[in-house]
């Protein structure tokens, strides 16, 4: 009986001891305690949704093989007369050392730029800068042909020049949508700068519009940071497929050499002096014959306007059509033929892309309120101020 008390005392210690340690490892097994939720499992935080990006070529080889063999290189020459001092024309002078020691003495100054070939007819479209005064154009294609130009008509006013060549199987670069084009697409830059040979550079559309710059009249800038350097002028700016955006014509620097800032005229603009002038040798623009200037805050605060915009009168040439239909100076035009003027660059758009001898309605703004003036557009003559 001792021995059977003994082994239920050791059963019973032996089994409070399993109790108690299961009891502290596990104390929901313990009476009167809830049982407790396993705690969650500790996740990684999710990663942020990832933007999509559409990633650009990796290269624009095809984009530059459609749009290179269309760009040429133009050289030209003029003749200049360097006029010796006076006293080499002594007679004495002349009679013991010849000539060589008088005179007028002619020379050949020469420049180079770029063009574009635009009609498999031969004509190509470059700045009028780059043809300017020129007596001899010699046109080199990318294939290694080379040939004589002749000047077609120029539009100093867009510093835009079409000249032609007589060659056959002419490659041919195609336009682009401009309006289509945005701040931020790919261009390329087509041309022979400083005369090393035909380069592509490649950079932004970085602004479309400008104006008011003061380097043309008409001024409607594709403004690009691919580098444009003296010797592109008149040369191409492609977008990403190879198609013409612009026709490459100035840059700001003070050092002569690209800064990133470099300006192509439109190929909209482009096509329309284009097709004017190989149509009719020169282009054709209305006239009102005013001088106009921005409106201000300062202005309109003065007039009481409720929106600064608009282009104020300052000048009125005496007999053109705007003063002819009433207007004067003070005035503020506001729309013409139905399209608002924002601006004197706006203005003078508008009013260059009439047809001369029509009849066109004009709102101005004077002494506090609107009225209508019906004015008949002349033609613009070689003057450089509207």
């Amino acid at each position: 009986m001792k021995k059977l008390w003994l082994i239920f005392a050791q059963t019973t210690t032996a089994g409070l001891a399993v109790w108690f340690l299961l009891t502290t490892l596990y104390p929901q097994w313990r009476p009167g305690v809830a049982a407790k939720a396993p705690p969650p499992p500790v996740l990684p935080a999710p990663a942020p949704a990832a933007i999509a990006v559409t990633s650009g070529p990796s290269s624009y080889h095809d984009a530059v093989a459609r749009a290179m063999p269309a760009v040429v290189n133009i050289y030209t020459a003029k003749a200049v007369k360097s006029r010796k001092h006076p006293l080499l024309n002594d007679p004495i002078l002349k009679r013991y050392f010849g000539d060589r020691f008088g005179g007028d003495e002619a020379q050949r100054a020469s420049s180079l730029g770029s063009g574009v070939i635009v009609s498999e007819h031969g004509y190509i479209v470059t700045n009028n800068h780059v043809v300017e005064s020129a007596d001899e154009i010699e046109v080199a294609l990318a294939d290694g042909r080379t040939a004589e130009a002749k000047v077609i008509g120029t539009d100093p006013d867009t510093d835009l020049a079409v000249i032609k060549i007589d060659l056959d199987k002419l490659p041919v670069i195609a336009f682009a949508d401009v309006e289509k084009v945005q701040v931020g697409d790919v261009m390329l830059a087509i041309g022979n700068p400083f005369g090393v040979g035909q380069t592509v550079t490649m950079g932004i559309v970085s602004a479309l519009g400008r104006s008011q710059l003061g380097i043309n009249t008409f001024e409607n800038f594709v403004q690009t940071d691919a580098a444009i350097n003296p010797g592109n002028s008149g040369g191409a700016l492609v977008d990403a497929a190879g198609n013409l955006v612009g026709i490459n014509s100035a840059i700001y620097s003070n050092s002569g050499g690209s800064l990133g800032i470099g300006f192509a005229i439109p190929a909209t603009t482009v096509k329309q002096v284009m097709d004017a002038i190989i149509k009719d040798g020169a282009v054709t623009r209305g006239w009102l014959g005013v001088e106009a200037q921005d409106v201000t805050p300062e202005l309109a605060a003065s007039f009481k306007l409720k929106d600064i915009q608009g282009a104020l009168i300052a000048g009125i040439v005496r007999g053109s059509p705007a003063d002819r239909a009433g207007l004067r100076p003070g005035d503020i035009l506001q729309s013409i033929d139905g399209k608002p003027v924002t601006d004197s660059s706006t203005m003078l758009n508008l009013i260059a892309a009439l047809k001369p001898d029509v009849d066109v309605e004009m709102l101005a703004y004077r002494s506090g309120q609107q009225q209508s003036f019906k004015v008949h557009i002349g033609k613009r003559p070689k003057i450089n101020n509207q």
